[in-house]
């Protein structure tokens, strides 16, 4: 029960040790609740009312839980709460106590709010006192009034079912629910139910019944005809109609389309949301005429709950599609179509209202039939959140394009969320295949692990060494990532996804990661089969967390191209970059089934990439191709923007350079220039026996 009078209060200077005079005149105890540190000061009156000992209640609003039975607890909580969220001033309540002797006593208590300056709500200033007496009072002049008990009795059990039921409401069609289940509002002895919202002047019909009772050109209807909803909206009064002649008389466009219905009276009323009409609600009678005061006094109590719900549905709708707008807005608007694999994106928003996520997901084509694929979650869910989450998909993003290796992809967005003004970090996982060999390197920053399905349906989890998440790793200076690396057979598939597909209320990560395996190995082979009912699983699950899903299957390579391509951007004084092409270019060789010609094929291809920084002062771009033909050869290019050719020069015994093309000439098959534009590129070729298997250690 919600008493909309509550007023602003204030308390002596004193209290709690000198309670107000009046209030303790009237036997009211007062309260001060520190929304910020948890503490409510309550005065002895109070406590008595609590029916709490002084060595019973030490401050916190807990300690009150053993006087509230729980569904008491559940809609004073619900009532409070919403106070707090729609910047009320004010809120007034009736609820019920358990004494210590086992009886039940209405307590009436009414908060003013405190905000600071940005609005949050920091602190309670309110009253409770004993309602039982007024309570009872109001009850029997409600009973002595009451032609009949049994009826009056059915009334209040309808009306308190149907406010418990309508505080669970979230969207209009869940209010429409309510009224129209069998503990609805046609227990009230309607025999047809009728409601309609207020649109730009006209009012369109949302519900009504039973089946069969819908009157033909209402379904929208302007607000100034002639028809009762219309009425009580521009009036915004109730209309009790108290027989078939005063209907026929009132209302004649709407009678001659009732009268199989047998009316005998009808009531119609507004449904007001601060002051204004949101629609109107009709019950139809055959068994009555007539409405007692204490009828009318019920059905109008009953549409005010229904129209704060109806109030809130909406806000509710609202908010919602102006989070997931922004949302949406932030993800990628569409996913490129990536020649080599199958890939299917899904995201499905868990929150409630503006409480949005920063969950996303990211594919980027990339140069030479590479892709990177990106998951991950920054902290919180708000529209903060969904904001700073699309300025990381957008700078990662661009990092991948400038040619960066996964680490510094990865660190750089660390550092780009650390120096944003920001206190959220995020986790992330980037993965960067190439389609064309299958070769994969992940790095992850506190994410959790991918997952792999293989061809024959299994499904294993990928343990990923990985570093602390975006934004924090900046600020510990930790920015190392390692760099994880697999091969992806023709088939199998990679799967990202953020922990609201794992995490489920009661079951720890490992046991949610074991569900998830089982669900992706027993699922549907196509990837966007296979994403839907994922994402199935999630929605029926329910859940406040959002979830994010990318899976990336490698189709079958065609023999006649070049089988693989592996390309790393290394720049002047970057070590960092150079240790990065060093790994590829061994986990590729090994890849590619070139394991006993690793260490050689290394060593060449870090002579080219030295001396093209030392002798162009320049950057350099390292490319590996796998290539086939009348036999099976591994291709090293170093490119630079310098036009002077190499020259191979004799070191001498104490020589400490000049053996780089040398030891290229040696090592390698074959070897040569060839000019690019402004600049050159350096190549060797070597030879690669078909009968080496692939090392998949």
């Amino acid at each position: 029960m919600v008493d909309r009078g509550a007023s602003a209060l204030s308390l002596p200077d004193d209290w709690p040790a000198h309670p107000d005079p009046i209030l303790a005149l009237n036997r009211m105890g007062s309260f001060d609740w520190d929304l910020d540190h948890g503490v409510m000061r309550l005065d002895a009156l109070a406590r008595e009312i609590f029916d709490m000992r002084p060595e019973d209640y030490a401050g916190r609003p807990e300690d009150l839980a053993a006087r509230l039975p729980p569904d008491e607890a559940h809609r004073l909580d619900v009532h409070v709460s919403q106070s707090l969220k729609d910047g009320s001033e004010s809120y007034g309540a009736y609820f019920r106590i358990r004494r210590r002797d086992g009886t039940l006593r209405w307590t009436h208590t009414q908060g003013h709010i405190q905000r600071d300056e940005t609005g949050r709500p920091c602190r309670i200033i309110g009253i409770v006192r004993d309602a039982t007496q007024e309570l009872d009072e109001a009850r029997e002049r409600h009973e002595q009034a009451a032609l009949d008990d049994e009826a009056r009795r059915r009334q209040t059990d309808v009306v308190q079912t149907t406010t418990a039921a309508l505080a669970h409401a979230r969207t209009v069609q869940d209010v429409i629910d309510v009224l129209e289940n069998n503990q609805g509002v046609t227990h009230l002895g309607a025999t047809s139910l009728v409601m309609g919202l207020v649109e730009a002047g006209r009012i369109r019909l949302v519900a009504e019944g039973p089946v069969g009772s819908f009157v033909p050109g209402t379904l929208v209807t302007h607000i100034d005809e002639q028809y009762p909803m219309s009425e009580v909206v521009r009036t915004l009064t109730p209309r009790f109609i108290e027989s078939p002649k005063e209907f026929a008389e009132s209302y004649p466009l709407l009678w001659p389309h009732i009268t199989e219905l047998d009316i005998t009276s009808a009531a119609y009323l507004p449904l007001i949301a601060q002051a204004r009409p949101i629609g109107a609600m009709g019950l139809l009678y055959n068994d009555r005429r007539g409405f007692s005061a204490q009828d009318r006094n019920v059905l109008v109590a009953l549409c005010s709950s229904i129209a704060q719900s109806l109030q809130r549905a909406m806000l509710y709708e609202q908010e919602k599609d102006l989070a997931q707008g922004l949302q949406q807005a932030m993800l990628p608007r569409s996913i490129p179509s990536v020649p080599g694999a199958d890939v299917a994106v899904r995201y499905r928003s868990g929150s409630l209202g503006r409480e949005i996520g920063g969950d996303w997901y990211d594919v980027i084509q990339l140069p030479g039939g590479r892709v990177g694929a990106v998951i991950g979650d920054v902290q919180g869910h708000d529209t903060h959140a969904a904001a700073v989450m699309g300025q990381l998909r957008i700078v990662l993003r661009a990092y991948a394009a400038e040619g960066h290796t996964p680490a510094t992809v990865m660190a750089r967005a660390s550092v780009f969320l650390h120096e944003l003004d920001t206190e959220r970090f995020a986790t992330c996982l980037y993965a960067e295949a190439d389609l064309a060999t299958g070769v994969v390197q992940i790095v992850r920053a506190g994410h959790i692990d991918p997952l792999v399905r293989d061809t024959d349906g299994s499904c294993r989890q990928l343990p990923v060494e990985g570093g602390l998440p975006l934004g924090l790793s900046a600020g510990f200076g930790r920015l190392e990532y390692p760099v994880n690396t697999l091969e992806l057979d023709p088939g199998q598939t990679l799967l990202l996804c953020t922990d609201g597909l794992v995490e489920q209320p009661g079951i720890d990560l490992d046991d949610g990661m074991r569900t998830l395996r089982a669900l992706v190995a027993t699922g549907p082979d196509d990837v966007r089969d296979l994403a839907d009912r994922l994402i199935d699983v999630a929605e029926e699950r329910g859940g406040e967390d959002d979830v994010a899903l990318l899976l990336l299957r490698r189709l079958s390579v065609d023999a006649r191209r070049s089988e693989g391509r592996l390309q790393q951007h290394v720049g002047p004084g970057d070590p960092e970059a150079l240790t990065e092409a060093r790994h590829m270019i061994r986990a590729a060789v090994r890849a590619w089934g070139a394991r006993d010609s690793a260490d050689e094929i290394e060593l060449v291809a870090d002579e080219l990439i030295t001396n093209a920084l030392m002798h162009t002062e320049g950057s350099a771009i390292v490319t590996l191709r796998a290539l086939t033909g009348p036999d099976r050869r591994l291709r090293v290019e170093v490119e630079d923007a310098s036009s002077a050719l190499p020259r191979r020069r004799e070191a001498g015994e104490a020589g400490v350079s000049g053996r780089g093309l040398l030891l290229v000439d040696r090592l390698a098959d074959v070897w040569g220039v060839e000019a690019r534009g402004g600049g050159k590129c350096v190549w060797c070729e070597f030879l690669v026996p078909d009968r080496e298997a692939p090392d998949r250690g």
